[in-house]
């Protein structure tokens, strides 16, 4: 017996260390993969930042020579001399350093038949402007702010870019330097320590910049490694890559910067990966000594074996349970693989909902079918991607990848949703009236009511809605399907319910809705604030800009357009802002923004006491005015 006990407990020794060396293998396994991932998705997360945050500095350059070409216009429209626009670009060029950034060099062009520069700077004989590539390139955009590829400076050897921008008469052109020196100081900060190291490059292999300043304006190109690595870069459209580098195993993280520069940062894999191996080996021999703890325990109590067997099998069977609990939960905020499914189902749900309030449905059992609406396609988490978004006709064998959802979605359902009329949703919504639908061919009021109802509201946005395979139905062919499913596919009375909604729709709102233009209205007698606005707000797809000058021409407008937000400004020529909103509010309530200079705080008591949405500090802030206009016609607090 003793024997027979030491051999069993031997036994289950090696089982369970073979059983346990495989588990950890598969846990470390998966979380050095997981780790690894996660410190890539971190490594291109953060280059992604610093890529954006250069961005954002050289686009204040765009930003500044745009603000200055409109007034440069505009000095030009009331026939200002050269030596004027010259005294404006030298005053502009000035606070420009003082504001932005001393490597801002100044703003220059060809104005008007005239080499003007703010920096002060005397062209050499024979320079001839009409033939530089900042003249020659901003001619090409066609009004539009074009970045020039970057040069190196002979005397200073300081990369140095160029932005340009042809004016309105199509002759004139004016330009802004900026010295990379800032954009070199954020490589250099950029700690890589013994990891890697990062640059900046265009795609004439041009080092920009580099956390080695040394290799500062090298080109990449002329090194055939580099030439292929740059290659890839260009081409793919991953983040990063996995390269040998130097002869050394690499991962290679890139993000684009502004037009044609890449910022890439290079991390040899064994120092990237070094602190998640040293955790691994560290848990690897955690492991271990637990083991063997466990084992001399075990020795202890090898007489109470068959006991601990016992509890082990009882603990491994509800560790089995606690994961099919937490596998069905996870699938129940899995949304659908069809790609029109999640509006899908709040719509279902909300049909769903119109159909059983018109059948005198309690409170609770709306919410109950609003849940089975919203739940009802749960088991299309098993039918294959490519059956549900296929465009052509489904061949038998596929429409019985169809018919498993509901039997899916019951099974999925059965163990988290107590309520049986959520369950039968997903279970029989494909049933029909007459007993010719799945899973179960269930007929007439056999068929539970939640599920008819479903039945119904899921066919009417099916209609109602683009798919895969067409565009969605116009309202009359969708009443003439479901008058005609009546007592067939439909319960008559869901059926005679659904239409009654149908005919309610004279607009025929209750469908897929399409992409809606929001208009924005904005007044202020500053013709170039109207302009800068209108910059800022032209590239939000769901926004129509409005301009007003004056408070009774944005009345006018008020009354004659559906304008969804109003940006006032503080100090128009007749009235104000506060007073303006007063006039308009006597008519329409509209989400209004102030635009203002003004920071005192009896502005800001002003704002709240009439309870405007936000403000806008003068000079506006190209991020922070998309993002307040957003915020406020979304709704969003």
């Amino acid at each position: 017996m003793k024997d027979s006990s030491s051999k069993q407990f031997i036994t289950s020794v090696v089982l369970i260390f073979i059983l346990l060396s495989l588990m950890l293998t598969m846990i470390f396994r998966s979380f050095y993969k997981t780790s690894a991932m996660e410190v890539r998705d971190l490594g291109v997360s953060n280059l992604k930042s610093q890529a954006a945050q250069i961005g954002r500095y050289l686009d204040k350059g765009d930003n500044v020579l745009w603000f200055a070409a409109g007034s440069v216009e505009y000095l030009l429209s009331i026939n200002a001399d050269p030596e004027e626009i010259e005294t404006y670009l030298i005053k502009e060029s000035d606070q420009m350093k003082r504001q932005y950034d001393e490597n801002f060099t100044g703003i220059y062009g060809y104005i008007d038949g005239n080499y003007v520069d703010g920096s002060r700077w005397e062209p050499p004989e024979g320079y001839e402007p009409l033939k530089r590539t900042w003249y020659t390139e901003a001619i090409k955009a066609n009004g539009e702010v074009v970045l020039s590829d970057p040069y190196i400076d002979a005397q200073t050897g300081e990369i140095i870019v160029s932005y340009s921008q042809m004016l309105d008469d199509g002759v004139s052109v004016l330009a802004l330097d900026i010295i990379m020196n800032e954009v070199q100081k954020s490589m250099e900060n950029i700690t890589m320590g013994e990891v890697g190291y990062g640059f900046i490059v265009d795609e004439e292999g041009l080092v920009i910049a580099h956390t080695d300043r040394s290799k500062t304006g090298t080109n990449l190109l002329k090194s055939s490694e580099w030439k292929k690595i740059l290659e890839t870069v260009y081409e793919g459209e991953k983040s990063e890559y996995e390269m040998t580098v130097n002869n050394e195993r690499c991962t290679v993280f890139t993000a684009p910067v502004t037009q044609n520069w890449h910022m890439i940062i290079v991390a040899n894999n064994t120092a990237l990966f070094h602190k998640i191996r040293l955790q691994l080996l560290n848990g690897i021999i955690l492991a271990f000594v637990i083991f063997m703890i466990i084992v001399v325990f075990c020795a202890l109590a090898v007489k109470k074996i068959r006991k601990a067997e016992k509890s082990r099998q009882e603990s491994i069977r509800r560790l089995e349970q606690m994961n099919t609990d937490t596998v069905s939960a996870l699938a129940y905020t899995i949304d659908a693989k069809d790609r029109y499914t999640s509006g899908h189902s709040q719509r279902v749900a909300k049909y769903a909902v119109m159909i059983a309030k018109k059948m005198g449905k309690s409170r609770e059992e709306l919410n109950a079918i609003y849940n089975a609406g919203l739940l009802h396609d749960i088991g299309k988490i098993r039918v294959p991607e490519s059956v549900i978004n296929k465009t052509g006709k489904l061949t038998e064998e596929e429409f019985d990848y169809i018919r498993i959802h509901p039997g899916s979605g019951y099974h999925i359902l059965h163990d988290i949703q107590k309520d049986e009329s959520i369950v039968y949703g997903a279970k029989y919504h494909h049933e029909r009236y007459d007993g010719k639908g799945y899973p179960n061919g269930l007929k007439g009021k056999d068929i539970p009511e939640t599920a008819r109802i479903i039945a119904v509201a899921d066919a009417y946005d099916a209609m109602a809605s683009d798919r895969s395979y067409r565009a969605a139905l116009p309202q009359e062919k969708i009443r003439e399907e479901i008058c005609k499913g009546k007592g067939t596919q439909f319960d008559p009375e869901m059926a005679d319910i659904m239409i009654s909604i149908i005919d309610e729709d004279y607009r025929y709102e209750l469908r897929q809705k399409k992409g809606i233009i929001r208009n924005v209205l904005v007044v202020d007698d500053d013709p170039i604030t109207l302009k800068i606005v209108e910059r800022i707000l032209s590239d939000m797809d769901d926004v129509a800009v409005l301009t007003a000058r004056t408070g009774d021409e944005a009345i006018t407008l008020i009354q004659e357009k559906d304008i969804d937000i109003v940006l006032l400004d503080l100090k128009l020529e007749e009235t104000d802002g506060f007073t303006l909103l007063e006039r308009i509010r006597e008519f329409k309530d509209l989400p209004s923004i102030l635009l203002t200079g003004d920071r005192s705080m009896e502005t800001i008591n002003m704002i709240r006491e009439l309870k405007m949405d936000d403000y806008l500090t003068k000079p506006l802030n190209y991020a922070i005015t998309r993002e307040t206009v957003y915020s406020v016609l979304h709704g969003i607090r």
